[in-house]
């Protein structure tokens, strides 16, 4: 007996094993502009993707049908979106390159280590920096900014700025020539 079982369905592998063989011949070859393709082809695997969506040729999505990006959300080059649970992209968000969306982790204080997916959720108009870390279940709010290279093991409040690691509320975002103050927000106080 194998005391590491897989924690996925045979159906599930088998999904996967499609997907990956769809994604290396008709998604990665594809040229940066056929967004259009690539939002299709995710969509015949299940994922929801809005109009105008960016999702680009090198960014790796392990689980098609646990992705959501709304309405030209983007994610970057090389992103690397491991989904055993849901992760969802609001609408003009944006997830630059080399990022990494880690939507599970494992139970240390279990002998097998069983894993243990927590769903990520990146808001409307959000900008997640190049190479940042978002780890399992966290939410980041919307219009927030998250600081390239940093490293996201708390939810990030709306309409801030976070950068480090662990990543610290840095400031407000503040839109210029906004017309109204609804995108200030106070920062907590730790």
């Amino acid at each position: 007996m194998n005391p590491f079982p897989s924690p996925h369905s045979v159906s599930n592998r088998l999904l996967r094993v499609a997907w990956q063989s769809a994604y290396f011949v008709l998604f990665r070859p594809t040229p940066n502009m056929l967004h259009g393709w690539r939002s299709s082809l995710l969509r015949l695997f299940g994922a929801r993707v809005g109009r105008g969506a960016h999702p680009y040729p090198s960014c790796k999505i392990w689980a098609p049908w646990n992705l959501v990006m709304g309405d030209h959300a983007c994610l970057g080059p090389y992103v690397d979106c491991y989904n055993v649970a849901r992760i969802e992209i609001g609408e003009y968000a944006t997830v630059s390159q080399y990022t990494y969306l880690c939507g599970a982790t494992h139970d240390y204080t279990k002998l097998t280590m069983p894993l243990v997916p927590k769903p990520i959720r990146v808001g409307a108009r959000a900008w997640v920096a190049a190479a940042a870390f978002v780890g399992p279940g966290i939410t980041v709010g919307e219009g927030a900014v998250v600081g390239a290279r940093a490293c996201v093991v708390h939810d990030v409040p709306a309409w801030t700025v976070v950068a480090g690691n662990p990543a610290s509320v840095i400031k407000r975002r503040v839109l210029e020539g906004a017309a109204s103050n609804s995108t200030q927000v106070e920062i907590p106080r730790a």
